[in-house]
């Protein structure tokens, strides 16, 4: 019988380093025949756009599906070698964790060691899973947040000082809140740069996180170029998302194939950062393998604790599965 798990049975069952774990352990099969990655699609709507993301891990013994559009969000889980469903899940707490665990796992190879500043762009719901998946990789004393509601960047940075044992302050300008600091992060909606390469300084990691569609961009064509290692989650899927890499590539100012992908990073196929001065970046798009090894976690909690909904045939058809 297969699993029904809500956004609550999540946060009950993992946490953002349970995620970092789960892409650090299927990032270490990719580019094997064990697994495939297939980009997300977007089908119209009358309004909108329903998003679609697929992925198998042999490895795992799991294959699954994400699907979206408006708040509504879900994961499919499937065993490969059962042949059969075993969860549907809730996707939006599950999402949020896991984008911030691939910032989790790129910033613990790419950032400076002794990285201990975060300056963050961005106070919306994903912004606080992408400051604690970074405090889980890096001994952080000081976090700067700003967003362009005053009210609404004064609350995360009291909320995050809750979370945190370190000074977190509500910065008053996005260039005052990224200058000078170990880390970036922009997690926005924009469609206009909201990070600029003058700003960045030797040594510094980029984690750019909010834009994944061609229609918006947050960082400004300076700031990838001074990155000495730029990598993505898939290079396939940042063809058509990554905004900031395909303008560069259609004037000749970046070659695809030096586009990293984070899998070739965990697996030790390319090195990352090299030197203590070299600006390295990371361009978040979220790819469906993410979700599927994240969820196979939150699944395996959930039968072991007796958490959440068996439903059988008579719903899995009502659900169209």
């Amino acid at each position: 019988m297969a699993l029904y798990l809500t956004g609550s049975d999540v946060v009950g069952l993992v946490g953002v380093e349970d995620a970092i774990a789960a892409l650090e352990t299927v990032f270490a099969d990719w580019g094997t025949d064990s697994v495939d990655n297939a980009p997300r699609q977007r089908i119209k709507l009358p309004q909108r756009s329903m998003n679609l993301m697929g992925a198998s891990w042999g490895g795992g013994d799991i294959c699954g599906h994400k699907a979206y559009f408006g708040g509504c969000q879900y994961v499919s889980l499937f065993s490969i070698s059962g042949k059969r469903l075993l969860a549907l899940i809730e996707a939006g707490m599950l999402g949020a964790m896991r984008t911030g665990a691939a910032s989790g796992v790129a910033t613990e190879i790419l950032a400076r060691k002794d990285a201990n500043s975060l300056g963050i762009i961005g106070t919306g719901r994903q912004a606080r899973t992408q400051v604690l998946a970074i405090a889980a990789v890096r001994d952080l004393k000081t976090v700067r947040v700003f967003g362009r509601d005053e009210e609404r960047r004064t609350a995360f940075a009291a909320s995050i000082a809750e979370e945190l044992s370190c000074e977190v302050i509500a910065a008053t300008s996005a260039e005052a809140c990224i200058r000078g600091v170990d880390i970036a992060v922009t997690m926005t909606s924009s469609t206009e740069p909201v990070l600029f390469g003058e700003w960045l300084s030797p040594g510094m990691h980029v984690n750019a996180t909010g834009a994944n569609g061609y229609a918006r961009r947050e960082l400004d064509d300076d700031a990838v170029m001074r990155a000495a290692l730029v990598s993505t989650d898939q290079r396939e899927q940042a063809k058509t998302e990554a905004r900031e890499f395909i303008d560069l590539s259609a004037v000749g100012h970046l070659a695809w194939e030096n586009v990293v992908e984070l899998g070739a990073l965990v697996r030790g196929d390319v090195a990352g950062r090299t030197s203590d001065d070299q600006i390295t970046l990371f361009k978040s798009l979220g790819i469906a393998l993410e979700d599927i090894a994240f969820a196979k976690i939150v699944y395996e909690r959930a039968v072991a604790g007796g958490i959440g909904e068996g439903f059988g045939p008579e719903i899995s058809r009502t659900f169209g599965l």
